[in-house]
């Protein structure tokens, strides 16, 4: 089985210039926890929900002020659509991440791969391997 197969599409994003609040409220509405960030078509980073909870830890200042490239993370990991589910798992696993950006042939944001979509969609073993992975203190 590939990720393309399973991975979520469309695939929603953030750029660099965006307010905080913004992608928050898109985090809300749409019920994720993850936003590539996005440039020129290519990524350049991701902000999740934890991301977010962390920088606004103990500030006094408004979503508004801040914009994402002052939270996201850049060297992302990313998987490709025609990966195999336990590549991509395998991939999860080595660096702890849960959700992985999909790229397209040309290098393009093509969708996300959760955990949950591979313990959904495919294997709920290979799922709970690379959580356990995941988990893992190193």
């Amino acid at each position: 089985m590939l990720v393309e197969e399973i991975m979520s599409v469309p695939a929603r994003f953030a750029r660099r210039g965006d307010s905080v609040a913004s992608a928050a409220e898109q985090m809300r509405s749409l019920g994720i926890g993850v936003l590539p960030v996005v440039e020129n078509d290519e990524i350049v980073g991701v902000v999740t929900d934890r991301d977010l909870a962390l920088v606004l830890a103990g500030r006094d200042s408004a979503l508004n002020g801040l914009t994402i490239a002052a939270v996201m993370k850049a060297g992302v990991i990313c998987c490709r659509a025609e990966d195999s589910i336990e590549a991509a798992a395998a991939l999860m696993g080595d660096h702890q991440v849960r959700r992985l950006p999909v790229l397209d042939d040309s290098g393009r944001l093509a969708g996300l791969l959760s955990v949950t979509d591979i313990a959904v969609h495919a294997s709920e073993q290979l799922a709970g391997e690379a959580l356990g992975e995941i988990a893992e203190y190193r």
